[in-house]
């Protein structure tokens, strides 16, 4: 591979639309298949972002990363439908544990916790306060930093392209935004407002090729057709 192949990726896929996440439900272990139109988004983005000679170049991708959520899982069989890559599902990168929260509207779950005496001095933010008998943000951050140190391993070697080092990460929308923040080197209190559509890719990388000096790639050409 030539030497200006480029900084390696981490591509962050959230899974296509499912009833729940189209109406604002909080879904983190429920497993809520894809709607017929999340399908056609994941679709979408495979058929003009996915695959040899496109943005996400199967034969740049050195591993991806699934959530064991079924709703992940169905994303990449869309996204990469014939996927070689070596593949890995792990809860690393599974949805926030929302434990009391699951399945609620934030309106529902700021009334909860009023009516149980809580956030007397601010609103529930899930960024500070994490979830009722779910996961805290300190039990996020350990999880998704132990997912960015082995990432950061396999392409601290490969800055300048030496060998393919891109990765796919296929999750959900709080733990992909978790990972964001923890890749830039934030806590996850830290005010980074970032969206990530249901079906879309999101691009981190590194600049001035050094393994030392992770960023968010705002935007980037694609390649041409051939």
């Amino acid at each position: 591979m030539s030497k200006d192949a480029g900084t390696p990726r981490v591509f962050l896929a959230r899974h296509g639309e499912t009833e729940w996440s189209a109406n604002g439900r909080f879904t983190g272990t429920s497993e809520i298949p894809l709607t017929p139109h999340g399908e056609l988004q994941v679709i979408g983005t495979g058929q003009k972002m996915a695959g040899p000679g496109k943005l996400i170049d199967p034969a740049k991708l050195v591993r991806i990363f699934v959530s064991p959520r079924q709703r992940a899982q169905r994303t990449l069989e869309l996204l990469l439908p014939n996927n070689s890559t070596e593949t890995e599902i792990t809860n690393d990168i599974s949805e926030w544990g929302y434990g009391k929260y699951e399945g609620l509207f934030s309106h529902e779950i700021r009334q909860g916790r009023k009516e149980r005496g809580l956030d007397k001095e601010r609103p529930w933010d899930i960024w500070i306060d994490g979830c009722e008998d779910g996961e805290s943000p300190e039990q996020v951050t350990v999880r998704i930093d132990s997912l960015i140190a082995r990432i950061r391993e396999m392409q601290k070697d490969s800055m300048h392209g030496e060998k393919p080092a891109d990765v796919l990460i296929i999750a959900h929308g709080h733990s992909l935004r978790a990972f964001t923040r923890r890749w830039l080197g934030y806590p996850l209190s830290f005010p980074l407002s970032v969206m990530l559509d249901p079906g879309a890719v999101g691009i981190l990388s590194y600049q001035h090729r050094n393994i030392n000096e992770p960023a968010m790639l705002l935007g980037m050409a694609l390649p041409a057709d051939k």
